[in-house]
Order: C-alpha cells, then sequence, then structure tokens
C-alpha cells in the first residue's frame, strides 16, 4: 500500500521536469524583450508630441504656419537617414478633413510609415483645430499647416471681374465641368503658380501632391523621391488624359507667344511630340493628370517656369477660360524639360475619381501585394495619352498591356 504515495510522488516530480523543459524551450524559440513589462504599462507611457507655431512671409506676403510633431516610439527608423529633402503637399478646406484622412491611411500604409516624410497642409483659410489633430495623428512624420496669402487667391488688378463672372455664367449653362465655379479657377491657378513658393514649401527640394480621397493599391517597394534625384528626373506621373477642349481654347495661343518671347527657355529634346501632333502648331490636349505628381520644386521656381507662368497667367485664361493646373504643368514640363527627366512610375499604383492606373504586369501586382483589377487600368484605353508617351520616348510597353487595352 505504500507505494501508491511514492507513485504519487514521482509523478509529481516527472510533471515539474516536463514544465521545466517546456518553459526553456518556449523562452528559446520565442525570445521576449526584458522591458515588455514596461511598454505594456500604461503609467509610464508619455504624450512626446510638441506643437509650435510661427509666422513667416514671402515675398512680403504674410503667411502663417503650424508644426506638429509626431513623437512616434520608432520614428528613428534607419531609413530616415537616407530620406530625401522632401515632402507631402496637399491643397484642403476644413470640411475635407475625412476625404484626406482617407488618402493619409492609404500613403502611410502602402509607404511613408517605412520613410517618416512630412507633409504640407495649404488652406485659404486657418486650419481648424480638429483638421490639424486628426491629420497629425495619422502621418508618420512632421505635419505643417499654412494659410495661403490672400494676393495668390483672389484677381490680379489685370483682370475683367466683370468679364469673368460673365465667362462663368455662360460655361454654367453649357454644363462645363467646374465651368461656373470661381474657387476652382483660384485653385487651379495657385496650383499652377504658387503652391511651391509658400514659405512652408520653401524648406523642401521635391513634392508629392497627395488629393482627399485618393487610393494607393500597392506596396511601394523603394523611395520615389530619391529615384527622382538619382536619376534626375523633374516631373512624374502615373496617368494621363486628353483634357476638355471647351476649358482651354486659347491655352495654346498663349503658349505659343511664349515660345515666340522665349525661345531660349524651350529644352532641346524636348517632349513636343507628346504635345502636339504636327509639331507645335496646334496641341492635342494631351496632359499628365496633376492631381498625382511628383516633382522638383526647384524647377518649378526657375526663371524658365516663372517665366512661362507669368505670360501665361497675365493673358487671363484662368478666369476667361477655365485653364487647369494639369494642362500648365503638363506643357511645361514637355517644352522646358528634356523628355527623359519626366517619368512614369507603373509601380505606383493609383486611383482618384473616375481613373485608375493598376501596374501593368501580373507578377509585379503580386510582388507589390496590389489589390487593383488590371482590367480598370486606365493606361492603354483609347482617352489615355500614355501610350503616346511611351512612343515620343521610344519606350517599350510593360508585357501585358494588350489585354488592358
Amino acid at each position: 500500500m505504500s507505494s501508491g504515495p511514492v507513485r504519487y510522488v514521482r509523478y509529481l516530480l516527472f510533471a515539474a521536469v516536463g514544465l521545466a523543459l517546456f518553459f526553456f524551450v518556449s523562452r528559446s524559440a520565442l525570445p521576449i524583450p526584458e522591458t515588455i513589462g514596461s511598454k505594456l504599462n500604461p503609467s509610464n507611457y508619455k504624450d512626446t508630441s510638441t506643437s509650435t507655431s510661427s509666422s513667416s512671409s514671402s515675398h512680403g506676403n504674410a503667411a502663417t504656419s503650424k508644426e506638429h510633431t509626431n513623437g512616434v516610439p520608432g520614428n528613428g527608423s534607419a531609413l530616415q537617414g537616407e530620406r530625401v529633402n522632401a515632402t507631402f503637399v496637399t491643397l484642403a478646406r476644413n470640411s475635407d478633413v475625412w476625404d484626406i484622412a482617407k488618402s493619409i491611411r492609404s500613403v502611410e500604409d502602402r509607404f511613408n510609415r517605412n520613410y517618416h516624410y512630412d507633409w504640407v497642409f495649404l488652406n485659404d483659410k486657418e486650419f481648424d483645430d480638429n483638421f490639424k489633430k486628426i491629420t497629425t495623428a495619422l502621418v508618420s512624420g512632421n505635419t505643417h499647416y499654412g494659410v495661403i496669402p490672400k494676393e495668390h487667391w483672389s484677381y490680379p488688378e489685370w483682370i475683367d471681374q466683370d468679364k469673368a463672372a460673365k465667362v462663368r455664367e455662360d460655361m454654367g449653362q453649357k454644363k462645363i465641368i467646374y465651368g461656373d465655379s470661381e474657387s476652382y479657377r483660384h485653385m487651379c491657378r495657385y496650383e499652377s503658380g504658387f503652391f511651391f513658393r509658400h514659405p512652408l514649401m520653401l524648406n523642401y527640394e521635391y513634392y508629392w501632391r497627395v488629393e482627399p480621397s485618393i487610393e494607393l493599391f500597392c506596396d511601394i517597394s523603394f523611395d520615389p523621391f530619391r529615384f527622382m534625384k538619382e536619376n534626375d528626373k523633374k516631373y512624374s506621373f502615373v496617368l494621363s488624359l486628353y483634357e476638355y477642349f471647351d476649358t482651354i481654347p486659347t491655352l495654346w495661343d498663349s503658349v505659343k507667344k511664349f515660345m515666340s518671347n522665349h525661345p531660349e527657355h524651350i529644352a532641346k529634346g524636348n517632349s513636343m511630340g507628346f504635345l502636339s501632333d504636327d509639331g507645335g502648331k496646334t496641341y492635342n490636349k494631351c496632359h499628365f493628370w496633376s492631381n498625382f505628381e511628383i516633382g522638383h520644386l526647384e524647377w518649378l521656381r526657375s526663371k524658365e517656369y516663372l517665366d512661362y507662368f507669368e505670360s501665361l497667367d497675365h493673358d487671363g485664361g484662368f478666369f476667361y477660360e477655365r485653364w487647369g493646373d494639369a494642362p500648365v504643368h503638363s506643357i511645361a514640363a514637355g517644352l522646358l524639360l528634356k523628355k527623359e527627366q519626366i517619368h512614369f512610375f507603373n509601380e505606383i499604383a493609383y486611383y482618384h475619381i473616375p481613373f485608375t492606373h493598376c501596374p501593368t504586369g501580373e507578377q509585379l501586382r503580386l510582388d507589390l501585394k496590389c489589390h487593383c483589377n488590371p482590367s480598370e487600368n486606365f493606361d492603354w484605353k483609347g482617352y489615355s495619352c500614355t501610350s503616346r508617351f511611351f512612343h515620343v520616348n521610344d519606350m517599350k510597353k510593360p508585357a501585358g498591356y494588350e489585354d488592358e487595352s
């Protein structure tokens, strides 16, 4: 009978040894940081975000800016030291907060969480605290908030405002998109000639424009800013198409006047073939869709570009017609840059209503974890100008493009 208690004690010893071995093996296979206890203790967390405000000016124009710096643990990534002097930039209103929140989340998840680039927000009015709070929480880099100087968002002295109002009325009756919008015209003029001159933007060399309610469909496995800098690219795009002619009936006339007055600014080896089918006599309406663009700010601030913008601006087409910043930027890039300085990012999958750029190439989409439908890719459709871009640059189209045309 005495063997029963002895057997029971033996079982307990075996069980204890087994548990010890299991703990040792588990600890070895899944090492646990010694500091994990302190990281999980809410009392040890400190809010390290800071907020500063300052005033700045550009060419004597008063402007206000605010900077919010996120103190997110892990922001000191090794990738941060490799960054280019660049920023995302968004023109938005306070009411756009949830639409831009969607865009930020997409950009951060697909790219910026690994790089922590800054983000500049511009508005013709002060951003409210709610907009700043939400966007600062979402951006992994620093956020900056700037007010557009009034003289950059109003009528220049040479514009006949009665004539401009009549144009808006007529275009509205013709149902031309944004034809009756005054604010849209100020926006197009601002994006064409002023955003890169805002005091906050003077701190940077490259920009990536992000609009509210866009989506990135694929991981971005490289730094587009660094690619632009190392390969001497000045302007880039993912979508191109034909402009609505009724918005720009005299734009090319103004461009030809500029070319005649400033032949020294026209680059040798430019992309005239992308813009015109007859050597520059007429405009074929092809343009890069500028709601996505990554570009070189120093080029936009160059004498060549500023002379170009000021020539167009004095002709009044931003208000007497409805010139968009997309054709204005595109024509400038096509004439003032060498054609190899403009780049098409097939790898960056992008959506802005109503068009989608889904990378051509099945293996590329798989490698980049894309969730776009290639049948919706706009690149090789009849109303796209991307095939023309490939032809002008003697580039071979990506394999599989035929299935998407």
